[in-house]
């Protein structure tokens, strides 16, 4: 590691004929990433007995990697003082693209996992798709969100390495592609251990025929490369057709059959022919049910490939997976039609028929009749096979991802499972990587709690409960709120510089950085934003904190009600901008292309962490595990990790309202938002807003159809599905007394730092080791 400088500097001049003086960011880039891979043992901390977990996920949302490798190196403070050396700023890779290979909080928790598997020691593995573009850029045009292509291999991939040798033969009913292994170090803190991220990627089985130029093998070899390129081309291609919907299935079976192929070849190395030891070698660990395909695919290549009897085949398979659940919501489980199935992977579809008849043999040995057995159907009566079922029924763990997110399997979206086998079920509340989202993005604030109880927190976060024996100390909660001044100043200048727009950062920094989905309920801010809007302008609201509400979030690019809020909150904003009245207590912001780095700079500038959820609907969340850590009181509602939140912190550190999971059962039958509609002023004011021309929406019908969405329904849905007329006027409460409590600066910001120092059961690390224990059974 003592060499780094002297690489960086050498690779330069061999690679580029350049200076770092003289470097482009670039090139520069290429040559820290470069230098800093020679440090890397990829053999580190591996030994022959244990047990390899392997992670399998559409989604791995790993930003930018540069700086978090250099700091897990420890080479940071070397480049530090690189960089200073040669007058450069240490923020200089701030624009190279981040590899947004994942839609959110998935794609996160998946990067954080294998942050912290490394870290503490478990061989955990991922396996993914290595897209050739990410998560689309987002720009937004006359306040409508317009999308652009992610091109993040445009600066380079100097983190991974081409595997040509361990390329995979894949086999769809009607074509053969290769899966080529890109690899990418995990390295964890302090380097003791090494993981992999290995990603695939889609290649045809022959090159261009060149000599055959004008020939129609060359025509095929055209057709061919376009065809295998496809299914690795885009992050979640629109499944609004069937051929979005195949692409979609290819994607799933492409790298779940490819890294099956690969642990099967690994194992093989080692015991030959002998598959009793499998289960027992590796863990094998489903990120939803994007994986689900791998369970029929791993019993079909030990059937055809090594001879294997179903029986056999599926005691192995069960032994091996587990399956983590990331929602509550029906829609969202994934099913596939077995026309569609059989269309794409009919080789793999006989296998889901043995694994449904074993099902049905079970479930007749447990007394349950034909009739009730239908509930549990992997391949129901209208032809369509559900992907959670399959899972639940072939692996041994099911897990939920927050305590209430469990509670609500177990009691209601999967009961029928939990009753037959509650063994299986288990919870283990997400985490994230305390070295990415406090040592890295708030260097400030991580050398204060250094400073104060040691550095110890970096791999065991639980130490940052020793920081509330300074609670009451007024000297360090004002040096706490300094911190904090400082990130949203740092935070006001990165918004100029982005979007071009001046924020004052004496203002309240109220913030909800998310997915844009209907149930995270971004319109239910956007109403109570109009509603303080409209008392400051009658009077009805006094001494109020001047507030700047930040959001930031993509819809995706077929969901025509989310582009409707995101251009709904734009018009809120360009309002507000242009009332002289009320444009110096209150500003609206929607930043653009929010992804992983600019996370980085929102998190640690928060005051307030809007986590608003329907009560029931978000699992987890992590987002707002980072803002706790940073040192933000939560808003939100009693849904999700927020409540593990709250039992750590304490809800009077922390802003909760609105309905909860047992009120809404209790009125989920007779909910008419009209009623609240029609006998409330304010609520009617601001949901007319949709419709009486105070907004414009070009035409487009998007505002009409979502004020139908919240009073009428849909064919899919009844009115106001995500009760945000139910939870308007608590929640405006609770954001006006979190705006009154912020005048008294000592007592708002000690709730903040109580916030940080109870944050230690959300590290990804605790979550890991839970998983390595309870599931993996690994040491």
């Amino acid at each position: 590691m003592s060499n780094f400088k002297t690489n960086v500097k050498t690779i330069l001049e061999l690679d580029y004929s350049t200076t770092i003086k003289e470097a482009s960011t670039i090139q520069l880039y290429n040559a820290v990433s470069k230098a800093a891979m020679q440090t890397v043992n990829p053999e580190e901390g591996i030994t022959a007995k244990e047990k390899k977990v392997c992670y399998l996920s559409a989604e791995f949302l790993i930003g930018r990697l540069v700086y978090n490798n250099l700091l897990n190196l420890g080479l940071l403070n070397q480049f530090s003082e690189l960089m200073s050396e040669n007058n450069i700023d240490i923020r200089i890779f701030e624009d190279i693209e981040d590899a947004a290979l994942g839609n959110g909080g998935l794609g996160r928790l998946a990067a954080c996992f294998l942050d912290s598997g490394a870290t503490i020691n478990v061989r955990l593995n991922g396996y993914g798709l290595r897209y050739k573009y990410g998560l689309f850029k987002q720009y937004f045009e006359d306040g409508f969100q317009m999308e652009t292509a992610d091109d993040w291999l445009k600066c380079g991939d100097p983190w991974s390495v081409r595997k040509e040798e361990d390329k995979i033969l894949i086999e769809f009913k009607n074509q053969s592609v290769y899966a080529v292994p890109y690899d990418t170090p995990v390295i964890g803190y302090g380097a003791k251990t090494v993981n992999t991220l290995r990603l695939w990627q889609a290649e045809p089985l022959e090159n261009f025929n060149f000599e055959a130029f004008n020939d129609s093998k060359y025509e095929k070899s055209v057709k061919d490369r376009i065809d295998a390129e496809a299914i690795t081309s885009v992050l979640y291609p629109n499944d609004n057709t069937d051929a979005g919907k195949k692409l979609r299935l290819k994607q799933q079976y492409f790298f779940s059959s490819a890294s099956l192929q690969d642990i099967i070849r690994k194992y093989k190395n080692v015991f030959g022919n002998d598959f009793s030891h499998f289960s027992s070698e590796y863990a094998i660990q489903l990120n939803d049910t994007h994986p689900v395909v791998a369970i029929p695919e791993l019993i079909r290549l030990f059937m055809e490939q090594e001879g294997m009897t179903f029986a056999k085949a599926f005691k192995i398979a069960k032994e091996t997976f587990a399956y983590t659940n990331h929602t509550v919501m029906a829609e969202a489980l994934e099913k596939w039609w077995v026309k569609l199935f059989k269309a794409v992977i009919p080789n793999v579809y006989k296998y889901v028929v043995m694994i449904h008849k074993a099902l049905l043999k079970e479930l007749t040995s447990l007394g349950i009749s034909e009739e009730d057995q239908k509930k549990y159907y992997i391949i129901d009566e209208n032809d369509l096979i559900h992907m959670a079922r399959l899972a639940i029924y072939a692996s041994h763990s099911t897990n939920g991802v927050a305590w209430i997110h469990t509670e609500i399997l177990k009691n209601d979206a999967l009961h029928e499972w939990y009753e037959i086998y509650p063994e299986r079920f288990n919870n283990k509340t997400n985490g994230i990587t305390q070295r990415r989202w406090l040592a890295l993005a708030n260097m400030e604030l991580s050398g204060f709690i250094s400073d104060k109880i040691g550095n110890s927190w970096i791999t065991d976060l639980d130490k940052l409960k020793d920081l509330e024996k300074f609670k009451d100390d007024k000297a360090v909660i004002k040096q706490f709120g300094e911190i904090k001044n400082i990130k949203k100043r740092q935070l006001a200048d990165y918004i100029k510089k982005q979007e071009g727009i001046e924020i004052n950062p004496e203002f309240i920094f109220d913030i909800q950085v998310k997915r844009l989905h209907e149930y995270k309920r971004q319109l239910l801010n956007a109403f109570s934003i109009l509603d303080i809007y409209y008392g400051l302008k009658e009077g009805r609201i006094k001494d109020f904190n001047p507030t700047v509400f930040i959001f930031g979030a993509k819809a995706a690019p077929g969901y025509f009600r989310a582009k409707g809020i995101i251009k709904f909150i734009n018009e809120i904003g360009k309002m507000i901008s242009e009332d002289k009245d009320v444009n110096d207590k209150l500003q609206v912001v929607f930043v653009h292309n929010y992804n992983v780095s600019y996370a980085e700079k929102i998190t640690p500038a928060a005051d307030f962490s809007e986590q608003i959820s329907t009560a029931g609907t978000e699992a987890s969340g992590t987002g707002n595990m980072k803002f706790m850590l940073n040192g933000a009181v939560t808003l939100g509602t009693y849904d999700g990790a927020n409540v593990e939140i709250v039992q750590q912190a304490g809800e009077e550190n922390n802003y909760i309202f609105g309905a909860r999971v047992e009120d809404l059962e209790k009125i989920k039958d007779s909910y008419d938002p009209n009623v609240l509609y029609n006998s409330n002023p304010r609520i009617k004011r601001v949901v007319d807003t949709l419709i009486d021309g105070t907004f414009d929406d070009n035409g487009t019908g998007m505002f009409k159809e979502l004020y139908d969405s919240l009073l009428k329904g849909a064919s899919w849905h009844k009115p106001d599905n995500y009760y945000l007329l139910e939870d308007l006027l608590p929640y405006v409460d609770a954001k006006l007394q979190a705006n009154k409590d912020y005048s008294d600066t000592y007592a708002f910001r000690r709730k903040c730092f109580i916030n940080t120092a109870n944050a230690g059961k959300f590290s990804s690390d605790r979550t890991i080791n839970d998983y390595a224990v309870d599931i993996w059974k690994v040491k």
